[in-house]
């Protein structure tokens, strides 16, 4: 179980709402949204959940010892909602990137844009930033911390990896969650004034430079050479036809 008082005196959220088990923490923040009675920033943890989500139609396999939260902000950014997802996304798997980069000296770890996690080839974390209409954001995090992948579907089992079968031991989920929300608060507090520099700190992590990508970005297919990330947080694709800015999709290979 994760330690809710460390998390309220050593972050800068309000309240935590923690469960064992939950169908998932980001359906849980907008529900909390919804009526209206949360302190925000609120934290919503769980040990387990049963339908936890990632983008689009994917689904998040959160197992025994694994971290799962989601965080309730209302964050007053003047930017688009599409440049101010795209950022908050990338602010945070870079927050996480900073925070195990650390514990896996020995490995490549780094960011996947537009929301992943990868150490050596595999996804370690992966986020969901979900906007409401009162421009309120919530930010769902997963993180394979201690758990056994041999728990996990087929599919994950062979694409995925978790810091304890990376390093061998146990890790502290609370410490690691308090270090990834330190990092991600100085970014939030960064992306007013100074944004370019959100989207510079994810560029300096993202494993995809150089790579030939092919991103499905609504109807569309591009498929370009990888040239990183733009200040305002879009993924560069030199293309036969140009050069594209895209902000969001998702990456078939």
């Amino acid at each position: 179980m994760l330690d809710t008082d460390l998390l309220l005196r050593e972050t800068f959220v309000a309240q935590v709402e923690y469960h064992a088990t939950l169908s998932s923490t980001n359906d849980r923040a907008k529900q909390c949204a919804a009526e209206g009675t949360a302190s925000l920033p609120l934290l919503i943890v769980a040990d387990e959940q049963t339908s936890g989500r990632g983008r689009g139609s994917n689904r998040w396999w959160t197992g025994k010892g694994s971290l799962a939260c989601s965080l309730l902000l209302d964050f007053d950014d003047p930017a688009s909602d599409r440049r101010r997802s795209a950022l908050v996304a990338l602010a945070a798997a870079a927050a996480i990137t900073e925070t195990v980069s650390p514990l896996l000296p020995s490995h490549t770890v780094g960011l996947h844009w537009p929301n992943d996690v990868f150490a050596e080839g595999r996804k370690l974390a992966g986020v969901l930033v979900e906007g409401l209409r009162d421009r309120r954001l919530v930010v769902g995090i997963g993180l394979n911390v201690n758990n056994s992948l041999r728990e996990a579907p087929p599919t994950v089992e062979k694409t995925a990896t978790t810091l304890f079968e990376l390093t061998g031991i146990a890790h502290d989920r609370t410490k690691v969650l308090v270090a990834i929300l330190e990092r991600l608060a100085g970014a939030l507090r960064e992306m007013i004034s100074r944004p370019e520099q959100i989207a510079a700190r994810a560029n300096a992590v993202c494993l995809q430079h150089g790579q030939t990508l092919t991103i499905q970005t609504g109807r569309r297919r591009v498929c370009g050479r990888c040239r990183g990330i733009a200040a305002d947080g879009a993924l560069l694709l030199d293309t036969p036809e140009g050069r594209e800015k895209l902000y969001s999709g998702v990456v078939l290979r």
